[in-house]
This record gives C-alpha cells, sequence and structure tokens, in this order.
C-alpha cells in the first residue's frame, strides 16, 4: 500500500467509527425514551431527566406543597394528618343517625330480622322493649326437660278483697322447674267477694276466676309437688301466706334476701324487676304481671349463682343428727 495514502484512509475509518458510535447512541436515547415515558431518561451526559408531571400527578409538584427526597416526591406530614382529619369528619358527617326506641314502633318483629335490615342498634332496642337480653340469657330452656326438678320455683298473682281491697288472696298459683318450664298453671276460685282484681298490675280478670280452681285443690296440688324440694321465689312470704303454706326454711332460697344480690343493686330491699333488669338484663313485669315470667326470672337468679348460694346455705347449716335426718328423709 502507498504510504502516503494510509493515513488518510486511517483518518477515514476513524471518522466512519465515530459517527457508527453516535448513531447507535442516538438510537439507545430514543429506545429509552419510548420504553419508559413515565421514568427518567438519561441524556448524552448521563444526567437524570425530571419527567413532567401528569394530570394524576401534577397536584404533587405545587410549590411548597411537596418536597423531593432523592429524587423521590414525599408527602409532608402535616398534610397527611390534615387529609386524615378531613376524611374523618366527613365520613361522620356523612354517617346515618342512630336509630331511637320511637324508630323502633313494631313489637312483631322477630329482633335477629331487625338486626338484619337495620342494624345492631335497632336490634338492641327491640330486644330491650321485647324484655330479651343482648348478651343471650333467656327464662326458659329449649328443648329441656320439662318436667319436677329439684328446685322448683313459685308465684303467686293476688286479687284484692275486703272494703277497701287491700287485703290480699290467691288468684293464680304458678311453678317452673329448673329450666324455666312451666310445671304447674292455675286460677284459683275466690274463697270471698273480690272488691280490686288489681288487673293493672296483677293480670287477673273476673272471667280467669270464674273458670278458677278451688283453693283447696291447688293449696293440696303445690304442696305435694314442693315435698322434699327446694323453693325459689321472690319475697316468698307473700306467697306461702296466701297458700296457706309452709316450708322448711332451709330448703327457701328468696332472691329477695340473697344477700349477694342486694349488694350488687345496693338496695336492702331489691324488687324483682330491679334484679332482673341489672342482673338478669332482662326487662320483666313492664305492665301486667305474670306468675310464670315472674317464677321463671326468680329461677333464673338463682340458678346464676346456685353453687355459691348452695355453699353459703351448707355452711349456715347445723350438723343433722340422725333423727333430723330420718324426718327429713321421710
Amino acid at each position: 500500500m502507498d504510504p502516503k495514502k494510509q493515513p488518510k484512509i486511517i483518518q477515514q475509518n476513524k471518522k466512519e467509527i465515530l459517527e457508527k458510535s453516535k448513531k447507535d447512541e442516538t438510537r439507545r436515547e430514543k429506545d429509552q425514551e419510548t420504553a419508559g415515558s413515565s421514568s427518567p431518561s438519561l441524556s448524552k451526559r448521563g444526567k437524570k431527566v425530571a419527567v413532567p408531571p401528569t394530570k394524576a400527578t401534577g397536584t404533587e409538584y405545587k410549590k411548597g406543597a411537596k418536597k423531593r427526597t432523592n429524587g423521590d416526591i414525599s408527602s409532608k406530614p402535616g398534610d397527611i394528618k390534615h387529609k386524615k382529619r378531613k376524611a374523618e369528619k366527613a365520613a361522620v358527617a356523612s354517617a346515618p343517625a342512630p336509630p331511637t326506641e320511637e324508630d323502633i314502633w313494631f313489637d312483631d318483629v322477630d329482633p335477629a330480622d331487625i338486626e338484619a335490615a337495620i342494624g345492631p342498634e335497632a336490634a338492641r332496642i327491640a330486644r330491650r322493649q321485647l324484655g330479651q337480653n343482648e348478651s343471650g340469657i333467656t327464662l326458659e330452656k329449649e328443648q329441656a326437660f320439662n318436667g319436677l326438678t329439684k328446685a322448683l320455683a313459685l308465684d303467686c298473682e293476688m286479687v284484692g278483697v275486703g272494703p277497701s281491697g287491700e287485703e290480699s288472696i290467691a288468684a293464680r298459683v304458678s311453678l317452673v322447674n329448673q329450666y324455666g318450664k312451666c310445671v304447674y298453671d292455675k286460677f284459683v276460685k275466690p274463697t270471698e267477694p273480690v272488691t280490686d282484681y288489681r288487673t293493672a298490675v296483677s293480670g287477673v280478670r273476673p272471667e280467669h276466676l270464674k273458670r278458677g280452681e278451688e283453693l283447696e285443690v291447688v293449696r293440696s296440688e303445690v304442696a305435694a309437688m314442693l315435698k322434699g324440694r327446694i323453693l325459689v321465689g321472690h319475697a316468698l312470704h307473700n306467697d306461702l301466706k296466701v297458700l296457706f303454706l309452709d316450708h322448711p326454711r332451709k330448703k327457701i332460697r328468696d332472691t329477695q334476701k340473697y344477700k349477694p344480690f342486694k349488694q350488687q343493686v345496693k338496695s336492702g330491699r331489691p324488687s324483682l324487676k330491679l334484679l332482673s333488669e341489672k342482673i338478669l338484663g332482662i326487662r320483666v313485669q313492664k305492665a301486667e304481671h305474670c306468675s310464670i315470667q315472674d317464677a321463671q326470672a326468680a329461677m333464673r337468679l338463682y340458678i346464676m349463682v346456685k353453687r355459691d348460694w348452695e355453699s353459703m346455705a351448707r355452711d349456715r347449716r347445723p350438723p343433722a343428727s340422725a333423727q333430723d335426718r330420718r324426718s327429713e328423709d321421710a
């Protein structure tokens, strides 16, 4: 090769290589721009190029609202807290007002259906109006034994006799077993003229007593059922008085006189209504009384504390002699 032509060829080759390198670099830059328009691309000098704000992220580039840290956009803590408080206020303002007792006026709908349709708060109101408990405590156990058990609860409804109707006689007698099942319920024919039926409280009406049973029959039947059993009730001295019955004191469980109950509700002579509402969470005696329901409430109170109550009763009981045991068995 001619030595004079060699430098020209070398320069020409260098020029072609340089142009090819520039074309390759330009092609790579175009490929990067096409592949990720939302991510920063490198310029010829290798510097990062900021991506222009889009509609979705435009607000993030407002002056003083955001700051850039190591190439990332982050929100100020104050802005996040402000937006969170604003969202919470909007949620509270848009939330519907909770239902009141005036809103739940229907009394023939199952609370479970009300809860599914309106919500749990409405169901709680409905249960209170029906005398049901939110914790699931019921006065009668379903699918339970419906015969006589070791403990029976007694309650009587009474009517007034005498000139002013202040004296009481038995009008209805009910007994339930320890599961709340009614095992006896009869109206009683009056032994003297009734001057005050006390219907608003007793629920007793003249037609009830017309088909009632004779007092002596009721008295005999109840005495036979209670023999040898624990008698549960509330203020039982009143019930036993109108039935002309007596019962061994060691076998009486009177919810009005049980000290832990009195301490719990802070009353020296608590009513059955108060005990049921505060301890069972069940409302009884809202209007006319029902002797079955009252007996069930007393029994349920007893069953809740049965172990402790019986332990206290055993501790107070003096040692029984052989003669006492024989008479008790008889």
